[in-house]
């Protein structure tokens, strides 16, 4: 063989490698009983190995390597994220159903105080620079503002409309979609202030978000099947890119270079990031109809997806509504990568 043919099929072979490397597939489901049909957010916590789930009035706690449930923390409304704060020993809890941010003991699981907010807290983000928790308030059009050490809110920061997901840098910067007027907005450098306020159009209905802290890139993912890419200091646009109908969720892989955005119409877009400014979808796998909402392990690249099962003959939901849920069939999909 000569040296060009040899060099060229080592090429190919690599190239084989690295794009079976960004091949996904469903490898599990985890089974869970009761009769909850409402989940919202998940957060994955490499360091303690754990995943939190929230569903209906509670928050489920599973081991990560082996997908039990170790532990669970109950008797909340209505609950949708929660936030950790290692350094305090603290988790932060939005209950949507008690305009509140349950706190709690990252050890013992145990409720320890009870913060009220504005009304309908969706998302919840810890700010580690300034040991700062947002609780970002749907019906109120605001994010609260609380000291994580004292647990006393120090400010209330009004919104131009719905707050949706949101993300930090790790350096301070805040960000968070506004669903209702596809915007982006960015909080000032005391975290107190709206400081920016993009335009996300063409997209409609912007949920997810997740961020390239390195790259300065954020990912919204959008009602109307696009993700758009946000330059972090500029507000420019640098991408729009073909998702599936009505994710929930962004996730952005930083050792793969994927952003992943988990979608209700049953499936999951892969998208490489070939620089920060170029990105190609790469796969579109079937998961199941509403698993809208995921959590990364970082350690084993795997993506953990809750849904469950639709009533047979149920009426289809009507847009933006929920469809009608067969009880007792919550579960968990892993998806992993495929080598």
């Amino acid at each position: 063989m000569g040296i060009r043919s040899f060099v060229g099929l080592l090429f190919c072979l690599c190239y084989s490698v690295a794009v079976n490397a960004q091949q996904y597939a469903v490898v599990g489901r985890i089974p869970f009983s009761g009769d909850q049909t409402y989940w919202d957010y998940l957060t994955s916590d490499a360091s303690s190995h754990r995943l939190y789930v929230t569903r209906g009035n509670e928050v489920l706690i599973l081991d990560l390597d082996s997908g039990k449930q170790v532990a669970s923390i109950a008797n909340m409304k209505r609950v949708h994220g929660v936030a950790l704060a290692h350094e305090l020993n603290k988790g932060f809890i939005s209950d949507g159903g008690d305009n509140a941010i349950v706190v709690f003991d990252l050890k013992s699981n145990a409720v320890t105080n009870k913060i009220k907010v504005g009304n309908a807290p969706d998302a919840v983000l810890y700010e580690p620079t300034k040991k700062r928790v947002y609780a970002f308030n749907a019906h109120s059009h605001s994010a609260s503002v609380i000291d994580a050490e004292t647990e006393k809110i120090v400010a209330t920061v009004p919104l131009s409309g719905i707050p949706e997901f949101a993300a930090t840098d790790g350096r301070g910067n805040v960000f968070v979609n506004i669903e209702n007027k596809s915007m982006l907005v960015r909080f000032d450098a005391d975290g107190t202030k709206v400081q920016n306020e993009w335009s996300l159009a063409p997209c409609k209905g912007p949920s997810g978000l997740a961020m390239d802290a390195h790259g300065r890139r954020l990912f919204s993912v959008c009602d109307n099947k696009f993700m758009i890419v946000t330059d972090a200091e500029t507000g420019k646009q640098i991408a729009q890119i073909p998702v599936g109908v009505e994710p929930d969720a962004a996730i952005y892989d930083i050792e793969k270079k994927l952003v992943f955005s988990s979608n209700c119409d049953g499936t999951l877009t892969v998208v490489r990031q070939e620089s920060p400014d170029k990105y190609a979808v790469v796969q579109t796998l079937k998961t199941e109809r509403e698993a809208r909402t995921m959590a990364l392990d970082p350690v084993s690249h795997r993506l953990f997806l809750p849904s469950e099962q639709i009533k047979p003959g149920s009426r289809p939901p009507d847009p933006g509504d929920l469809p009608e849920f067969t009880p007792g069939t919550f579960h968990m999909m892993i998806v992993a990568p495929q080598m």
